[in-house]
């Protein structure tokens, strides 16, 4: 068996031994790119030199990315979606393109000295073009001459074989994909992309497209690859495996369950993979160094959210004492080695966890008390009619029915179904409406299952159509406002996110000015609008010292300092006494930022050419991010 350190090593050294540079894992929380909450793949740190900045590493880089992608927890209980997942990339930035980066592909996945597939077993996906872009018969050539037989190779359109741009514009362009053959059962001569038993493991995207606001594609003067191999489904593939939740990356936290819940993983398997991917993924973003606690909005929002789906399905199982610290104990020791600061994180972990399933424990007694009143106010159907209702071979269907009607306000006969003397005013009295169910849940995170065990046990119905339409146009707007929070990307607000990021060097030098040399960075988050930046303090910044900080920046603005960066080792930037923030994420050399003599920073962002070109800084907002951690949200006008 190949095991994830063996795979993760193979892979580094393939790349190293093609002249690439090894950088490690950036953060899971995205420093300057406003467009996503989390790093959702191996690109979001690279983008500034993916559009054209040297990268101090230079043009050939491998890493392995830690990703969180929010999109699939939804569909989180089959095989191979995860929250959390590494992907392994290599990179071209204006070096080698398709023929290269193919053939590179190729040789990793079947060569005797690396991964030693099948070769039968492998098929590919091109793109076939559109009005956009040609069909991609350079990269099926190519396909074509390292081996894989023309049947292997399917045109699939650009919602399967197209990447970007991240924004509205910028780079983008077709990809390739290999899948492998999971199946025990015989190859099949010809490629069926709608087969699941051939499973996506590498991705190769060719950005050789610039997409403009008029909407058109026109050629990049630098042509990058993007590559992205999902190492949890490549390891249960190169094992044999068609479930991802049986690998070492999966297979103690499932054992784990197994052991709190006295019940076994074949007989609750989509319950068991829900709670090791949510607690493995909460784990991980609190494990990262930007210090994300649950909480109602953004990155915390989410953990919150997985914490609680996790409890609410080990709740199924049994699991009723306080056990998702005891899992992370698992995912820790799992990942120590490979992501250290998940273990240098380890006690905020634990009590993060053990504080929210407490607090959801309250927020389950408070939305019972709701429901309870809820409850309260209708009136329950008599027993032997509600028995024989519930015994009704078709009640889901009669049932459904006549409550789509009451939602309308119509007058039904549906219910007359149920051969019963029982009044649609009776029914309408004893329902919990749509909205009623779904209030419970967006307030209190109070379960719709519990909300029908309480209904049954008093003879009385709940809309769960109507709570799912409520639910369906919560997430609607939901998308709609994160399109908008987040709307663009850094090729789109280039200039004005290059300015805000500047302008969070010259915040943190005058911080530490203000409050000592102890304080750093520990996290930002930059929109075309403004910056947020989170630093280490015990204590509210008082109104004298927001006034000092504004004070000092804009001094060094009117200054116009120019800023310049110099390329060194990060023994060297120390040795200069440049600040390091997140310093695990460097590779072995860095980029140093110079704000005149007033800042020097190691940092792989955009920035100005000078202060003079920032406008006039002003602090909106100081509040509390986390225990210890406050957050400064600034303008510039």
């Amino acid at each position: 068996m190949l095991t994830a350190k063996d795979l993760r090593k193979k892979y580094i050294d393939f790349f190293i031994s093609k002249g690439h540079a090894h950088i490690p894992s950036a953060s899971l929380i995205p420093e300057n790119d406003p467009t996503v909450l989390f790093t959702t793949a191996g690109m979001h740190p690279l983008v500034p030199y993916l559009m054209g900045e040297k990268h101090p590493a230079g043009k050939r880089i491998v890493d392995i990315q830690k990703c969180i992608r929010t999109t699939d927890i939804d569909e989180v209980g089959d095989t191979t979606h995860h929250t959390f997942f590494e992907m392994m990339g290599n990179w071209s930035l204006g070096d080698y393109f398709k023929k290269d980066a193919i053939a590179m592909s190729w040789e990793f996945l079947t060569s005797n000295k690396w991964l030693n597939l099948e070769k039968n077993k492998i098929a590919v996906s091109v793109f076939k073009g559109d009005k956009d872009a040609p069909f991609d018969q350079e990269a099926k050539d190519i396909w074509l001459d390292v081996g894989v037989p023309k049947a292997k190779i399917a045109a699939l359109s650009k919602k399967d074989n197209w990447w970007g741009p991240a924004g509205e514009t910028g780079p983008c362009g077709p990809d390739t994909e290999m899948f492998y053959w999971v199946s025990s059962k015989p190859v099949p001569e010809k490629f069926d992309p709608d087969n699941n038993n051939w499973v996506e493991i590498w991705n190769d995207v060719f950005m050789q497209y610039n997409k403009t606001k008029q909407g058109n594609f026109e050629p990049l003067k630098q042509q990058n690859v993007d590559t992205g191999m999902g190492l949890e489904r490549t390891l249960a593939a190169i094992n044999g495996l068609d479930d991802n939740y049986k690998t070492e990356l999966f297979w103690p936290i499932i054992e784990k369950i197994q052991e709190l819940s006295n019940k076994k993983y074949e007989n609750n398997i989509r319950g068991f993979r829900i709670i090791a991917d949510h607690i493995k993924a909460a784990s991980m973003i609190m494990g990262d160094d930007m210090a994300i606690t649950p909480s109602n909005v953004d990155q915390g929002y989410v953990v919150r959210r997985l914490i609680r789906r996790a409890v609410r399905y080990a709740k199924k199982l049994s699991i009723e004492d306080i056990f998702s610290f005891k899992l992370a104990e698992v995912v820790i020791e799992m990942y120590k080695d490979t992501y250290p600061e998940i273990k240098t994180n380890q006690d905020f972990i634990i009590n993060q966890l053990i504080q929210e399933e407490e607090k959801f424990k309250k927020t389950i007694a408070d939305g019972l008390k709701k429901a309870k009143k809820i409850i309260k106010h209708k009136q329950s159907i008599d027993n032997d009619k509600f028995t024989k209702i519930m015994q009704t071979p078709d009640k889901r269907e009669i049932l459904g029915k006549t409550l789509k009607d009451i939602r309308k306000n119509k007058d039904t006969k549906a219910y007359q179904a149920f051969n019963i003397p029982l009044t649609q005013e009776e029914i309408k009295n004893a329902l919990i409406t749509g909205k009623e169910a779904f209030d419970l849940y967006q307030s209190f995170g109070f379960p719709r299952e519990m909300m029908i065990e309480l209904a049954q046990e008093k003879n009385l119905f709940v809309d769960t159509v109507g709570f799912r339409q409520e639910l369906d146009k919560h997430q609607e707007l939901s998308r709609k406002g994160a399109e908008q929070k987040f709307k663009g990307g850094l090729a789109d607000t280039k200039e004005q996110t290059a300015k805000l990021h500047t302008a969070t060097h010259l915040l943190l030098a005058a911080l530490r000015e203000i409050l000592g040399p102890q304080v750093m960075q520990k996290g930002s988050n930059i929109t075309a609008d403004r910056l947020r930046f989170d630093f280490n303090n015990d204590q509210k910044l008082t109104e004298q010292q927001i006034e000092e900080i504004e004070n000092i920046v804009n001094a060094k603005i009117s200054e116009k300092l120019p800023i310049s960066y110099n390329e060194m080792t990060i023994a060297e930037a120390k040795e200069k006494g440049a600040i390091g923030v997140f310093e695990e994420k460097y590779g072995d050399k860095v980029k140093v930022y110079n704000i005149g003599n007033y800042s020097m920073e190691i940092c792989g962002g955009p920035h100005a050419k000078n202060t003079g070109e920032l406008g006039h800084f002003r602090i909106k907002k100081e509040q509390s991010s986390s225990a210890g951690i406050r957050r400064i949200k600034a303008i510039l006008e």
